[in-house]
This record gives C-alpha cells, sequence and structure tokens, in this order.
C-alpha cells in the first residue's frame, strides 16, 4: 500500500506540478510579480500539501508562525527533503530563495523563477560572484521581501552531523535584518533520493528571531546552537510520535545519542 500511495503523489506532483505550470503560465506572465506570487507560488504550495496529505497520509502544523517579523527577515530552515521548498511558501508573505544557479537555467520552470526574481548563486562562485548575489538579494529584502535560505547549503539526513556554512554570515551581516531559524524533519516523510513517502505527522518549529547587529561570528554560534539544539528535540518527539516510520542508519544512530544522553 505504501508503495501504491508514493507512486500515486509522485505521479500527481509531477505531473501535477507541469501542468499547472502551463495553464497559469499566460496569467503568470502577464499580471505583476507579486500577484503572481501570491496565486500561483502560494496555490502551488497549498497544492504539494493536500496532494501529500491526500495521498500519502502525510500533515505538518507550524508552531511560532508569530516570531516572522511584519517586515524584512532571513528564514534559515534545516534542510533535509525537496518539501522544504514547498510546504511553508503559503505562510511567507514574499519570499525570495537564494539557490543554485542550474535551477534558474531549467526551461519553463527556470522562467517562473526569474519572474519572481530568485536569487541565482553558482556554488563555484568567486568572492566578488557572493559579494554580488549579496547586493542583489539586499534590494530584494530591503522592498519588504523575506529571503529564504538554508544555511546547510544542501539536503542532509535528518539527524546527520550538522554543517553550516559561513556564507551565512557575510549574509547575514551585509542584509542587517532578523534571522529566523526554523526546525522541522520533513526528510523522515518525503526522503532525498528515495521513491518512497511515509505516513505521519511532524511538527515545523519557527524559532524567536536571532537581531541583527551581533559580531558574525558571535551570530553563527548562536544560530548553530539553537537550531542543533532544538532540532534534536523535535527529532526525538516526531520518532516518537511516528514510531512506524523506516529511519535511515544516520537518523537511528542519532535517536539513539539522544536517548543514551537522556538517561534512564
Amino acid at each position: 500500500m505504501g508503495v501504491l500511495r508514493s507512486l500515486a503523489f509522485n505521479t500527481t506532483f509531477y505531473v501535477g506540478t507541469a501542468l499547472r505550470m502551463i495553464v497559469q503560465s499566460p496569467y503568470y506572465f502577464s499580471t505583476s510579480r507579486e500577484n503572481a506570487y501570491r496565486v500561483v507560488v502560494q496555490g502551488w504550495g497549498r497544492f504539494v500539501n493536500r496532494q501529500m496529505r491526500l495521498w500519502v497520509g502525510t500533515t505538518f502544523e507550524i508552531e511560532g508562525l508569530e516570531n516572522i517579523p511584519d517586515g524584512p527577515c532571513i528564514i534559515t530552515p534545516k534542510h533535509q527533503s525537496a518539501w522544504d521548498t514547498i510546504m511553508l511558501l503559503p505562510w511567507i508573505p514574499d519570499s525570495v530563495f537564494m539557490l543554485k544557479r542550474e535551477l534558474i537555467q531549467m526551461p519553463l520552470f527556470g522562467w517562473y523563477l526569474k519572474k519572481q526574481r530568485q536569487i541565482a548563486v553558482d556554488r563555484a562562485a568567486s568572492g566578488r560572484a557572493m559579494a554580488d548575489a549579496i547586493k542583489r538579494t539586499k534590494a530584494e529584502v530591503e522592498t519588504g521581501r523575506q529571503l529564504i535560505i538554508f544555511p546547510e547549503g544542501t539536503r542532509r539526513p535528518p539527524g546527520a552531523e550538522p554543517d553550516y556554512k559561513r556564507g551565512i554570515q557575510l549574509i547575514y551581516s551585509g542584509l542587517a535584518v532578523p534571522v529566523v531559524p526554523v526546525v522541522m524533519h520533513p526528510g523522515l516523510f518525503w526522503p532525498r533520493g528515495n521513491f518512497r513517502r511515509q505516513k505521519g505527522h511532524f511538527k515545523v518549529k519557527i524559532l524567536p528571531a536571532i537581531p541583527p547587529g551581533k559580531p558574525p561570528k558571535v551570530f553563527f554560534a548562536e544560530l548553530v546552537e539553537t537550531m542543533e539544539r532544538e532540532s534534536d528535540r523535535l527529532l526525538l518527539e516526531t520518532v516518537a510520535e511516528n514510531p512506524h516510520l523506516d529511519l535511515p542508519e544516520v537518523t537511528r544512530k542519532r535517536v539513539a545519542e539522544l536517548k543514551a544522553a537522556e538517561g534512564p
């Protein structure tokens, strides 16, 4: 049954996404960027979340929406799954992503990204190219948008050893806006590089914002410590509430370490 549910969701997700992009293109490319975001982009996020609930039986709840400022900010979620980039869109008023350059070069999907003025970054870029990307990002954030950036850079299994990139320090210093950490474990339900989707329920925790103006190294240490502490707590809670989950080896190992640290 799990295989059939996964097949149904994956078919609906990929085919449905492609059809939505084709059908909605006339409206998307003729209206304002802001209208296109509210109607098409946020609508896509709601569509994907509904399909996960309908076909797989996976649901989530969000805690801490009040921690997202009304104005510009940087949102830094844990990154485990393709779902990370989609699921929160309905709740982010006007997001802008820093993303890999290859995505912006894709036919149609890349055109959609360009319409939203997403910031494409070459991972092998020089310091000058990164400085230019931060400059373009700052211009978008100054209009009131919310930057979403994954501080570990790439998807990692739940419970994996953290690998935060120092580039977040430059972005924090350059943009001078609050940073909102987000911890969640959708990778347990929509794992990277795996056809299978798993049913269950999990929480998304939006943590209190780190204010601007701190020394970059102090900010970085606080971000890592806060996110890893809360991520570990949430991992134990999520696994306990979903005992049926087939956990990756790295996740099982981390859960065992955390339980041992708690003691009897």
